[in-house]
């Protein structure tokens, strides 16, 4: 979709304009035209080069629908919340996208039907929550909901994503000193034991070699690292790549403990917020699949659907996945046999969020001496490597 720029009059003669992202001018002009404006005048908005591009986070869309609850609440039409929400923040993405859902708003759309036109900036939960908070009159009561599960969303992505990224960060940077080590430094002490007439010991001859390989193939070791990322993406895009990828990272050791409990958390939290909503269970199921964030779990949670709709139990297809651990789906039973579902899985995601914790601080506690030995031997082994043959001359002499 392109966005059109247009102006018009309202029937007093106010002047009005604005933006709105559709697939061409004349969609434009028939949404204007429901709104009852004038002198309607649409074109395309020329495309933009912006190097750094000003996104909405799911913070700002949080907050957003804290204070959208607080003046719901207040008994404020819902237009008008968006207007002053919309003079209230800074943040021009932000301004675009609350001045962009007002206008589909003010055309007499409803607000959850107006949040899936803007899919990259609303989730598929999002819309479901908004659309049945609508249909129950308690709106403000769900965006307060849904302001809950989003902080816990992030925290949890913030620690699983901290567990990935530490590791990952102290492997590239060896990988960049040991780089430089072997470009730039190696080689002048190369210089210097050339003029020496004794052999020089193996791990130096051994460390030559590989130094030499590095500054005579450098291209190579620049572009192997990037090379290897857009392999995984491209490899991570195709259907049977995405799962086995996915699979991968569940049977990791340690890491992939983190992100097991991660996405059981994950998905007993969202089916517990879908549930207390009144969204039906099954269309709850597609939307927990579609933000479970892993293939191996939406293919997990996909079966559950099918279970249920052919009259069986959710927990059968969990237990037979091997992913979800005994006290889960012993759990989920017993909220479906007594009807206190939605509270089993509100207790088993505040439980796992904490083991989520637990696992990321145990392994960073484990990581941190593995990743010290780690750069000891590499970097330290570089080092003695070149002073052995100093070391020699000074025991010869």
């Amino acid at each position: 979709m392109a966005i059109f720029v247009w102006e018009a009059k309202s029937k007093d003669g106010t002047k009005k304009s604005g933006e709105i992202e559709a697939d061409n001018k004349f969609i434009v002009q028939s949404s204007l035209r429901r709104q009852k404006l004038l002198e309607i005048k649409v074109k395309k908005k020329p495309m933009e080069i912006v190097i750094f591009a000003e996104k909405v986070d799911e913070k700002d869309i949080s907050i957003f629908f804290r204070q959208l609850s607080t003046m719901i609440n207040a008994g404020l039409p819902l237009v008008q919340c968006f207007e002053m929400s919309e003079k209230g923040t800074d943040k021009k993405a932000l301004i675009d996208l609350l001045r962009n859902v007002r206008e589909e708003l003010e055309g007499g759309t409803p607000m959850g039907e107006s949040l899936r036109k803007f899919p990259k900036d609303f989730d598929r939960l999002t819309c479901a929550l908004v659309e049945a908070g609508e249909q129950g009159g308690i709106l403000d009561t769900i965006l307060l909901r849904l302001c809950a599960y989003k902080e816990k969303a992030i925290a949890l992505k913030a620690k699983i994503k901290s567990a990935m990224v530490y590791p990952l960060s102290i492997m590239v940077i060896a990988f960049v000193v040991t780089s430089i080590l072997m470009i730039f430094v190696i080689p002048v002490f190369g210089e210097m034991f050339s003029s020496m007439d004794k052999e020089l010991p193996m791990p130096t001859q051994v460390t030559m070699i590989i130094s030499n390989y590095f500054v005579d193939y450098w291209y190579l070791v620049v572009g192997a690292p990037i090379a290897l990322v857009q392999g995984i993406k491209a490899i991570y895009k195709t259907p049977q790549g995405h799962i086995q990828l996915d699979n991968l990272l569940l049977n990791l050791p340690v890491l992939g403990d983190v992100l097991r409990k991660g996405a059981v958390a994950r998905f007993c939290r969202t089916f517990a917020t879908l549930s207390s909503a009144g969204v039906p269970i099954l269309e709850s199921l597609d939307t927990v699949a579609e933000t479970s964030g892993n293939i191996i779990i939406e293919n997990v949670i996909l079966s559950c659907k099918e279970s249920i709709s052919q009259g069986q139990t959710l927990t059968g297809p969990l237990e037979d996945s091997g992913l979800f651990p005994i006290m889960v789906t012993q759990m989920i039973s017993i909220g479906e046999q007594t009807g206190t579902l939605e509270d089993m899985l509100s207790k088993i995601a505040d439980f796992y969020e904490e083991e989520v914790d637990t696992a990321v601080n145990g392994m960073t506690a484990l990581m941190e001496p593995l990743i010290m030995a780690f750069l000891g031997v590499i970097i330290g082994g570089l080092v003695i490597s070149m002073y052995l043959p100093i070391f020699s001359m000074a025991g010869g002499l």
